[in-house]
């Protein structure tokens, strides 16, 4: 769902980093702010309690360049990892354009990962989003750590097929973290086309187009006789 603003010429592009508390949401952030330009980068918003880095976003405006006469812009958040901070992960998610899940490799997460998985399907659908047609990144983290998992035996656990885009990543050392984001920039581009054929404003749906599905089960039965209420609405990505 880019946002168009064809007076300034500018297509906003909203990215979300999710997965599991302390996989490595925040430290993708923290390295992308830390090695980009001043002039090309807004300021990182962290708020932090006293059990998890990340309570509700951090937020990080690139400037990107231009497509076809218009400037990009894109806007990176992480959700808490928490699931009882379930309702800040809809609301961050609200208005999605590209999703990386961040996979906490160490042995002993297979669960949380699992579960926070199941949880980005299940937000996804409830807001009226096809996961299947979400651009998605895969970033296997903590590569480095001793007690990392296979990625072969993650990938399972986690039902990602083969055609899923995943990068072997350190955030802590940057490794594969600006690889990851421009993976996921490409994936969205890919679905905007021509900015200028794009209504003014935020597009009313996923842009056509389909990927390798990450959630192989279908929609659960259970959501279709369910009506839920209308989301809140998202504060404003666009300001620095």
């Amino acid at each position: 769902m880019p946002l168009v603003n064809h007076s300034s010429h500018e297509l906003h592009l909203k990215v979300v980093y999710y997965g599991p508390g302390l996989g490595g949401k925040t430290t993708n952030l923290e390295h992308i702010h830390e090695r980009t330009r001043p002039e090309r980068r807004g300021k990182l918003i962290s708020l932090m309690t006293e059990s998890e880095r990340t309570l509700f976003f951090d937020l990080l405006p690139v400037d990107l360049g231009r497509l076809k006469g218009y400037d990009v812009r894109l806007h990176l958040c992480t959700v808490p990892g928490q699931i009882a901070r379930d309702a800040t992960r809809r609301l961050v998610l609200r208005h999605v354009d590209g999703v990386v899940f961040v996979v906490d490799s160490q042995a002993g997460r297979e669960s949380d990962n699992l579960e926070s998985i199941r949880n980005l399907e299940t937000n996804l659908r409830l807001q009226g989003d096809d996961p299947d047609r979400m651009p998605l990144i895969v970033q296997f983290n903590k590569r480095d750590l001793p007690n990392a998992l296979p990625v072969e035996e993650l990938r399972q656990t986690l039902s990602i097929p083969r055609g899923v885009v995943e990068f072997h990543a350190v955030a802590t050392e940057g490794r594969a973290v600006f690889p990851t984001l421009k993976a996921i920039t490409k994936e969205c581009l890919k679905l905007v086309g021509d900015p200028a054929m794009m209504p003014e404003g935020r597009s009313p749906s996923i842009l056509p187009g389909r990927r390798a599905s990450m959630f192989p089960g279908g929609r659960p039965a259970a959501l279709d006789a369910l009506k839920f209420p209308k989301p809140p609405r998202l504060p404003r990505m666009d300001e620095d």
